[in-house]
């Protein structure tokens, strides 16, 4: 056995595509997401595959108390993870205020809380044996403002400053926290942001899944600190950093304009 990975959001896309690509390199798996029939899917399709240790964990992390509950599952089935794959989060598209406030908080909650919860808790026992560390999942949004989506990608914004700092903080411990800033993916991401699929993105190709995990995978390998994939979500990181805020906000928003379902 290699080690073990936790991985968030593994009931399917980018999650989904971490589990099948590091069970092919013989890690053992934890798997957490809300669904457990599609747990026990992704389970079975890389039992049927590679012989590897896969449990899987059914909770929803967006709740107050879920860091306590998976903690004490990880605990009661000697899962101490080696690597952390923070993928869990969800999007909405639409004007902030005409969203619901409840559904915008519990995105604040799985995005940002539960993720940090989950880094914190632990990256102590990675410190400890000097070796592991973190793929937090982020976005190309957390580089710049999204009228249209707000506080998705203000909560971006923060996935990416959290771990920038923390890889900062970890130099020389062998703990390594890598930031994934994908762009559009072929994922179920918007359908559940409620997003026009055939608008997405625009003249941008998404990347599959499968290739964003591997991206990242091959960064968080070599120790690098951020990983953008695809050499347009690139240009609109460098792009977005350059132009002036009054000429990007409303170039952002007339993009997101047409995304809403």
């Amino acid at each position: 056995m290699r080690g073990r990975v936790l991985i968030t959001g593994a009931s399917g896309g980018i999650g989904e595509a971490f589990a099948v690509l590091l069970a092919s390199e013989g890690y053992s798996l934890g798997l957490v997401a809300r669904n457990e029939g599609e747990l026990n899917r992704v389970k079975g399709v890389i039992s049927s595959r590679h012989e590897v240790e896969v449990d899987v964990f059914a909770l929803d992390l967006g709740l107050p108390e879920s860091g306590e509950r998976l903690a004490a599952s990880l605990e009661q089935r000697g899962f101490v993870p080696d690597i952390l794959i923070n993928n869990a989060g969800f999007g909405l598209a639409g004007n902030a205020v005409d969203l619901s406030r409840e559904e915008q908080l519990r995105m604040v909650d799985l995005n940002i809380r539960a993720l940090t919860d989950l880094s914190l808790r632990f990256l102590p026992a990675m410190i400890a044996q000097r070796k592991g560390g973190i793929v937090n999942v982020a976005s190309v949004a957390g580089f710049m403002p999204g009228p249209g989506m707000a506080v998705y990608f203000a909560t971006k914004a923060y996935v990416v400053s959290f771990s920038d700092a923390l890889s900062e903080e970890l130099r020389g411990t062998g703990v390594t926290v890598t930031s994934l800033c994908p762009g559009p993916v072929e994922t179920g991401f918007q359908r559940r942001a409620g997003m026009r699929t055939d608008r997405f993105g625009g003249p941008v190709k998404p990347l599959s899944a499968a290739e964003v995990a591997a991206q990242g995978w091959a960064s968080f390998s070599k120790g690098e600190r951020m990983v953008v994939p695809g050499w347009s979500n690139k240009l609109a990181v460098y792009g977005s950093r350059a132009t002036p805020r009054r000429l990007l906000l409303p170039l952002l928003r007339r993009a997101m304009g047409g995304a809403k379902a």
